[in-house]
């Protein structure tokens, strides 16, 4: 069955291919993640499936979750999330059943990694949207890297909402498609996936199969 796993980024490395080549990769630790709760067309409105990401400890869970953990009879967990799969699906699944990566995805597949891209705070333009600086001599003064002029004069007289300027960059949601998974290490729920993905060391990202050949 195929399903979007809970992971955290881990760093990047290299592995060689069988034939040689030397392939950097991002390594993610991918689950193990536990059914939490079951939801249904009948019930709820749509089909999907809770998962819980990591033990979680009673005394930093709240009463409100500590209470939905006992009601489906599951371990605290420290982060959930929502997976939609049709019913037929959902009937597979067990509430309590563990979801490992080497279960979902195996080597030569393509997958869409979603997570938080780094901070870097309040940044100018050129390191924000790259545009090229000016040139450092013939009269230029203080101006080195400033974005020039920003709009017309006369008509329309304002600035556009959505136009390139200074202000903070990173710290958002970034999605990246189509990454080929290379390795699975199974035992350790360890995927090795080709290329860099958005976030900072142990950040949390999410791994699912991709819609792309």
């Amino acid at each position: 069955m195929e399903l979007e796993l809970l992971g955290r980024k881990l760093g990047m490395t290299q592995i060689f291919a069988e034939n040689g080549d030397r392939v950097p990769v991002t390594v993610v630790e991918a689950g193990p993640c536990v059914v939490v709760q079951k939801k249904t067309t009948e019930k709820d409105g749509y089909s999907a499936v809770q998962l819980g990401f990591e033990e979680g400890k009673e005394k930093h869970t709240t009463k409100p979750l500590l209470g939905h953990f006992r009601k489906w009879k599951v371990s605290p967990r420290r982060f959930l999330f929502e997976v939609w799969l049709s019913p037929e699906e959902v009937e597979g699944l067990e509430v309590g059943q563990e979801i490992r990566c080497g279960e979902t995805f195996e080597p030569g597949k393509k997958v869409d990694v979603r997570g938080v891209s780094k901070g870097r705070g309040f940044t100018g333009v050129v390191k924000r949207w790259g545009f090229k600086t000016a040139t450092s001599s013939h009269g230029t003064h203080e101006a080195f890297r400033h974005g020039g002029a920003q709009s017309a004069g006369t008509y329309p007289g304002h600035i556009f909402r959505g136009k390139k300027m200074a202000g903070q960059y990173g710290n958002e949601r970034v999605t990246v498609l189509g990454l080929r998974v290379e390795k699975v290490d199974a035992e350790r729920n360890l995927l090795f996936i080709r290329g860099g993905i958005p976030g900072h060391r142990n950040g949390l990202v999410h791994v699912r199969p991709s819609g792309r050949a």
